[in-house]
């Protein structure tokens, strides 16, 4: 069962360890949100992180969040997972949730997955899998033309 469009933002508690710097939905009212889920052995994932680095450079009003989902016991080593924050430059918030409190609390089975909110805390998309990144960019356009015009 995954998390209903036009559904509030799950708050991110039970977190293991964060990466980077904390963050939470508190934190986070008020911007658009990108919550992506990785893994250490998800080869996708890491063909993702250039693009994902590129899209976090491009949209600056964009938060992002991720959290690492390990999807075995060996997924589980933080320092093994820290090495690959670190090796791909993830330089955002990122949580590493063991514990799968944050992957239940998203009703989350899948990665890559990105999770797209407004500035309302609102599920504007979800998409996961190989073309997930691809199927983001239109909603994201759409999302950010509502937050520039809610300024103007």
């Amino acid at each position: 069962m995954a998390m209903r469009l036009r559904t509030e933002m799950p708050e991110l508690a039970g977190v293991t360890e964060w990466v980077n710097s904390e963050t939470g939905k508190e934190a986070l009212n008020g911007k658009p949100v990108l919550v992506h889920f990785w893994s250490i052995s998800c080869y996708l994932c890491k063909e993702s992180f250039p693009e994902l680095k590129k899209m976090r450079e491009e949209t600056p009003e964009l938060e992002f969040v991720g959290i690492h989902m390990p999807r075995s016991e060996k997924d589980t080593n933080i320092d093994e997972v820290k090495a690959t924050i670190e090796q791909y430059g993830l330089q955002h918030p990122q949580a590493i949730d063991n514990e799968h409190k944050v992957v239940d609390a998203f009703e989350n089975e899948f990665v890559p997955a990105f999770y797209l909110f407004d500035s309302t805390g609102v599920l504007r998309h979800r998409s996961a899998g190989e073309k997930a990144l691809s199927l983001l960019k239109k909603p994201l356009e759409r999302v950010l033309n509502e937050e520039k015009e809610k300024q103007s």
